[in-house]
């Protein structure tokens, strides 16, 4: 039976190139895509590019930041490739602002889609992965969860909490073959970075070793990385995908 992989948050940017990425790798790919919206602005398109690899693909819809819908979707990926395998959290939103500024919708918002999805998932897909005794669980943080990011309270602590449910859950889930991992990422080009100014990316731009921002495919390639044989013994860590910025 073919693995399955489950990515949130994959209609566009990083989360549909990890799922290209890891159809290229033989998965099965279930997309996962918040609305009606995201299915026609990309879902689709990524579920194409996904089947002309050579594997399956289906989109399904939920909104990750709901308890009950999440439970839905795991089951309905479950029933449709009869394995979960991997599990990667990316969902994620930006309400920016200083914290003097910051309103509680602004705070709310993004920690129920951005921290409590992981909760979500991870709850749901771990039942399935211990009566599989196996799996790989990859949470998306980000460098502002590492070393903060003046303007980002809100994301920062999101992120920051995504490392420390990653950690747990590696010891906690460990004993079952259960790799439990997370990636950082700093600046990549995305529709995240795309609305910035263009003298906000050069000024961006100055901060990172090399000078440019990462690619998506950069990222997905940790990614396939981690959900791959070859990161067997690797668990309960965080690699900072970022261009030598945050050093």
């Amino acid at each position: 039976m073919s693995k399955t992989a489950l990515i949130t948050g994959a209609s566009q940017g990083l989360g549909a190139a990890m799922a290209l990425r890891l159809a290229k790798d033989g998965f099965n790919i279930a997309i996962n895509c918040r609305g009606e919206y995201e299915l026609e602005n990309g879902g689709k398109q990524t579920q194409q590019a996904c089947q002309e690899l050579g594997v399956e693909a289906e989109c399904f819809l939920c909104d990750v930041s709901k308890f009950d819908a999440c439970k839905e979707m795991v089951d309905a990926v479950k029933a449709r490739f009869g394995t979960i395998d991997v599990l990667v959290n990316n969902a994620g939103i930006t309400k920016d602002g200083l914290i003097a500024r910051m309103s509680e919708e602004q705070f709310d918002v993004v920690t129920s889609v951005n921290y409590k999805s992981v909760f979500n998932m991870i709850r749901h897909v771990t039942p399935v992965m211990m009566k599989q005794r196996s799996g790989r669980i990859i949470n998306v943080s980000s460098v502002s969860g590492v070393y903060g990011n003046p303007g980002q309270f809100n994301y920062s602590a999101t992120k920051a909490g995504i490392v420390g449910m990653t950690l747990t859950a590696a010891k906690e889930l460990g004993a079952r073959n259960i790799n439990v991992n997370a990636i950082a990422p700093g600046f990549i080009r995305t529709p995240m970075t795309d609305v910035l100014t263009d003298e906000q990316k050069k000024a961006a731009e100055s901060v990172v070793a090399l000078r440019r921002f990462g690619e998506p495919e950069e990222v997905a390639s940790v990614v396939s990385f981690l959900a791959g044989p070859d990161s067997s013994y690797v668990s309960g860590q965080v690699i900072v995908i970022d261009g030598a910025m945050s050093i």
